[in-house]
């Protein structure tokens, strides 16, 4: 790639690194443009290892809600309080991430496997911190407007906001492209009214700093066993069951390791910060319901992207996606009160249309 033709991210990268050949990117990555480098001469040896810089790819959907005005802002303000997190530094005018190195959590132990212990007892820890960072405490700038953000202990107006950001900036937003293929699966507005009164009813609990993304992909392992957790760009204020409800959903834990991740939550968070585990066996599976809910809106809309955007895609490829998409739609068939759930021939056949009236054949965007 010729520099003239470079993103922004490229050309601070070569800049701040001042060799390009040492510029490892983009990396594989959904939301961001990413470049990995060292620094060289006198701030590669203040600021050993390798730094990556990025910025937004354009014309992306964005499917959560966002607090805070800045990740790396966030990360700079938590310095000292969260371990196990990216460093920030600002080299020439250009603010840089440590880039972690080692492996993610998920490609040493995949979706629905048990996690050992050794990483276990670190995200409990990581629990604990979170819990113990008050709303008050925090510097970094929101993006939210002061009256759109709930009072602290406000568990019914936090969730609310989160399904009015479902409904609104998600399903209705992409509604041009996505409403055949909605009504179809079964999902129309009265889906949002059902979801409202399924999650209502939470007690209230202290806010707390969430990362509100913890999965297997958001853990890094390095080389002596340590986790690190990164992408915290989806990170905000609120319910602390949410954290654990989200965790839960991502994780797939087996049965018996989510219910012990469940009861070692419970007993860390409240020692931490009391009442903030108040009425949780009864709300936690109406939080797990918004997410489930939360999931086919956007699976739906992933996965006919994705099918979308292969060329001449066939029935063989709509079948194989299909299972799966059902799985997802029966699991928050409850919240949304989807009923009947389509078969898997009938989900493949609205995929098909979908693809033949959206899809690249047609010059949509994927």
């Amino acid at each position: 790639m010729s520099l003239q033709s470079a993103s922004v991210a490229r050309l601070h990268a070569v800049e701040v690194s001042g060799d390009e050949s040492l510029v490892e990117g983009p990396l594989h990555g959904y939301h961001h443009e990413t470049y990995v480098f060292p620094l060289l001469g006198e701030a590669g040896r203040v600021q050993p290892g390798r730094w990556k810089c990025r910025e937004p790819r354009p014309d992306l959907l964005w499917f959560d809600r966002r607090c805070f005005a800045s990740e790396e802002q966030l990360l700079q303000d938590l310095q000292g309080r969260i371990r196990g997190i990216p460093e920030i530094a600002e080299v020439g005018g250009i603010s840089l991430m440590r880039f972690i190195e080692g492996r993610t959590l998920g490609s040493l132990h995949g979706s629905g496997k048990s996690v050992p212990d050794v990483y276990h007892r670190q995200i409990v820890e990581l629990f604990r911190q979170l819990a113990a960072v008050a709303p008050t405490s925090l510097r970094a700038a929101r993006r939210c407007d002061p009256e759109d953000r709930p009072e602290d202990g406000d568990t019914e107006g936090f969730l609310q906001r989160l399904v009015h950001f479902t409904e609104h900036r998600v399903y209705r937003h992409n509604l041009d492209r996505f409403e055949g293929l909605f009504r179809e699966l079964g999902v129309g507005e009265d889906a949002f009214a059902h979801l409202r009164t399924y999650v209502s009813g939470l007690t209230r609990r202290p806010f707390c700093l969430l990362h509100a993304d913890l999965h297997r992909e958001n853990f890094i392992v390095d080389a002596e066993q340590r986790l690190w957790t990164i992408d915290w760009e989806l990170a905000m204020v609120g319910d602390p069951l949410y954290e654990l409800a989200t965790h839960l959903h991502l994780m797939r834990y087996p049965a018996w390791q989510a219910r012990r991740v469940a009861e070692l939550w419970h007993t860390t968070v409240e020692e931490v910060r009391p009442g903030s585990t108040n009425g949780w066996h009864g709300d936690l599976p109406l939080l797990l319901g918004y997410k489930r809910a939360q999931s086919v809106i956007t699976d739906v809309i992933r996965c006919a992207l994705m099918l979308g955007a292969v060329p001449d895609a066939g029935w063989r490829r709509m079948a194989s996606a299909a299972p799966k998409l059902r799985r997802i739609l029966v699991d928050g068939a409850a919240p949304l009160g989807l009923e009947p759930v389509p078969g898997p021939h009938r989900i493949a056949s609205a995929l098909m249309r979908w693809c033949r009236e959206h899809g690249t054949r047609r010059g949509a965007a994927p």
